[in-house]
């Protein structure tokens, strides 16, 4: 525990401290970059982008090594990847729009050609002499052992583009994940928008394949979007929420893979997100399965203190248990199963609001305004205090004292 308090206060080494915040400033950048993705409902085109990488990682070291250099240098790979990624996106593009095959079918298609081409490039970079300390392998799961200051800013420097490229473009991309057809028709390029958003991704996708690798990137790409999504209803919040899951399961899970020794650090990375995500599944007070739950129970409870208050009204005894564990937590009704003063006079309103609404249906006939009746709806929250007074002169007899129920 010691250990991981170190880490977490960046006081676990050098190395330690600047994966950390790396892999901070990454889990930031894809939360917010993933956020149009997951809501276009795209999801598996980062799982093409992050394939398509390889192949350029592969060619990349290739014609460093051709050129004299020894191959290893972060910016060239990154570039490298980003250039067969943008490649792999525009013919999944072309092939969706050009061919019947739908989109699934083409990512597919360039995801398993892309990412084997890839593998057989390594392979032959392996039986080359500049290649066989290369460490390519590193960048299929992640590797930090070995990173250093300029890949953190390059990580620091490439996250912070793609937030602000993601904030700039939001309102554009929200409405085309939203309605697409309405966003052509109020003039934007959807097709332009589109390879926006793939772009972003691919961004984020080039720079973190050097911490999490590029098969658990996409899971830094949509577990935080997916998470932020149960806390709120507004898509330019879920922007910074999504980042800062993203953000908080980067930086606890580098601390975490630094604190226990020979845990890899992309894999613990994805993990905490997923973590994340299950907390908020069943916690998040909005759409949670606790809070669910909850206002299933407290909709059960109205449905059986309504029908209770009926049974009182026309004089008939109750017998559900939980009918009668509602009623008498409320003081309606006696342990002996008799209404209380309160409970009478309850069930006196909530008969002549029955009647009420059968007057309201027969004097409106509008289906719109009637049909709001779920028969726990009071009434005063849809007509005004002289449409209710002129239902009671149709109806006869003093109203009932009290508020609605």
């Amino acid at each position: 525990m010691s250990s991981l308090l170190d880490a977490l206060l960046l006081g676990a080494g050098y190395n330690a401290a600047l994966v950390g915040i790396g892999a901070g400033l990454l889990g930031f950048a894809a939360g917010a970059a993933g956020t149009f993705l997951f809501l276009r409902k795209r999801a598996l085109v980062s799982d093409a982008v992050a394939h398509a990488t390889l192949p350029g990682v592969g060619l990349a070291f290739i014609a460093m090594v051709a050129l004299g250099g020894d191959g290893r240098n972060l910016v060239g790979l990154l570039a490298g990847s980003a250039l067969s990624a943008w490649a792999g996106l525009l013919l999944v593009e072309w092939i969706t729009r050009r061919t019947r095959l739908s989109e699934d079918a083409a990512i597919g298609a360039v995801l398993s050609v892309f990412f084997g081409a890839g593998v057989v490039l390594l392979t032959v970079i392996q039986t080359m002499s500049a290649g066989r300390q290369a460490g390519l392998e590193g960048f299929l799961l992640g590797s930090t052992a070995g990173m250093l200051f300029q890949d953190a800013v390059v990580i620091a420097v490439g996250g912070t583009l793609a937030v602000l490229a993601t904030w700039v473009l939001r309102r554009p991309m929200t409405l085309v994940a939203f309605d697409a057809d309405y966003a052509a028709a109020c003039g934007y390029d959807v097709r332009r928008i589109d390879l926006a958003m793939m772009a972003l991704v691919m961004a984020v996708t080039v720079i973190g394949l050097k911490l999490v690798g590029l098969i658990l990137i996409v899971a830094m790409l949509i577990i935080p979007p997916v998470t932020a999504r149960f806390w709120t209803e507004r898509s330019g919040r879920v922007i910074w929420i999504a980042g800062a899951l993203g953000g908080t399961a980067g930086y606890v899970g580098a601390a975490i893979s630094a604190s226990a020794p020979a845990m890899p650090t992309g894999p613990i990375i994805v993990l905490g997100a997923a973590a994340l995500f299950l907390l908020s599944l069943f916690l998040a007070p909005a759409r949670g399965v606790a809070a669910a739950l909850l206002r299933r129970r407290r909709f059960q409870r109205r449905v059986h203190r309504r029908q209770g208050l009926l049974a009182l009204a026309r004089s008939e005894r109750v017998h559900d248990p939980l009918t009668l564990k509602v009623l008498r937590a409320e003081g309606l009704i006696r342990p002996d199963g008799v209404a209380t003063d309160a409970g009478r006079a309850q069930a006196a309103r909530v008969a002549r609001d029955e009647r009420r609404w059968d007057v309201a249906r027969e004097i409106h006939q509008d289906a719109g305004l009637t049909g709001r009746y779920d028969g726990l709806t009071p009434i005063e929250q849809v007509f005004t205090p002289d449409e209710i007074a002129a239902f009671d002169r149709v109806i006869g007899g003093p109203s009932p004292v009290g508020g609605p129920v």
